[in-house]
């Protein structure tokens, strides 16, 4: 791929991520700490990025943003999966990946990543796609919140075609699944992934309206939530439930995958997640409860908008 596309692909990204935690910091007024890397000369995978962290926070108990920008000499088999003919080409892989884990259990966490990944076997002409999305996880699920949230979603990827959000809406819902569970992680939102359609132009205007619609999308419902009193029953059941985050994240999960296999950087790839998480073992919650509001209202696949 050209240095001038390398180039305009990484200076929106690292906007991308300036933006997004200057905001979140303002709102928790709190800074985050901001940790450059770069891979070492002789490892298999070189390059560089910026790890930025909030730990401890009023709002926000770890929000975690980070950008990265590596090339390898192989594609790893995570990225293969759907483009065998590329398998052990050399590539480079660039993106900004999120996850906050907010205090209050009645503000969702939040998952967004936007990706770019060209890959080439040696004198073959270079492949570019593009993937990324995001979705919400509640522990108490509010009808606004998760209509805004999708409306927002399908806004993003309309002037893309009128396919993208029904086609990218159930690509979330069938990602972000556990399957050992036979269980939604949240109430999704949307994901792409190996997105060429259209060529490199086409493919960075989507992800660019990806990533510029994340705080549209997210920053409303915690505003809403952020004052809701809550109890030590309600954190009790987020501990539980950060638990299935943590169970697909290192299960399922492409993109942490991807970066354990490639050699990539574990603690930038582990900033999804959370700082506490419990187990219960069969634990069901009371008939009636809001708790058993989210597994029969909430986490069941449904047209939000």
């Amino acid at each position: 791929m050209s240095e001038t596309r390398v180039v305009q692909v990484r200076t929106y990204l690292m906007g991308l991520q300036e933006r997004i935690t200057a905001t979140v910091a303002a709102m928790d007024d709190q800074a985050f700490v901001s940790d450059a890397w770069e891979k070492a000369p002789g490892e298999p995978l070189q390059g560089n990025g910026i790890t930025r962290i909030l730990e401890g926070g009023s709002l926000f108990e770890r929000a975690g943003c980070g950008f990265s920008h590596v090339r390898g000499p192989r594609l790893p088999p995570s990225a293969t999966q759907h483009r065998p003919e590329l398998a052990g080409a050399p590539f480079e892989a660039m993106g900004v990946s999120l996850v906050f884990h907010p205090r209050n259990p009645y503000v969702p966490t939040v998952h967004m990543n936007v990706r770019m990944i060209s890959a080439a076997h040696p004198g073959a002409e270079s492949v570019c796609w593009f993937g990324g999305g995001m979705d919400l996880t509640p522990y108490y699920g509010r009808e606004e919140d998760a209509v805004h949230f999708h409306a927002t979603c399908r806004d993003a990827v309309l002037p893309f075609g009128t396919d993208k959000y029904p086609h990218f809406k159930k690509w979330c819902d069938e990602y972000f699944y556990l399957k050992h569970r036979s269980e939604q992680r949240g109430i999704g939102g949307i994901f792409f992934d190996d997105f060429s359609e259209g060529g490199f132009d086409n493919g960075f205007a989507l992800m660019q309206s990806v990533g510029d619609a994340f705080l549209t999308a997210y920053m409303p419902v915690v505003e809403r939530r952020k004052a809701m009193a809550y109890g030590e029953r309600e954190r009790n059941f987020q501990l539980y439930r950060r638990g299935r985050y943590v169970e697909f994240n290192l299960v399922w999960d492409r993109g942490t995958h991807f970066g354990l296999q490639s050699g990539g950087r574990t603690e930038s790839i582990l900033l999804s997640m959370p700082p506490l998480a419990s187990w219960t073992y069969q634990s069901v919650p009371e008939a009636g409860s809001p708790e058993a509001a989210l597994y029969t209202q909430f986490l069941p696949r449904r047209d939000w908008v």
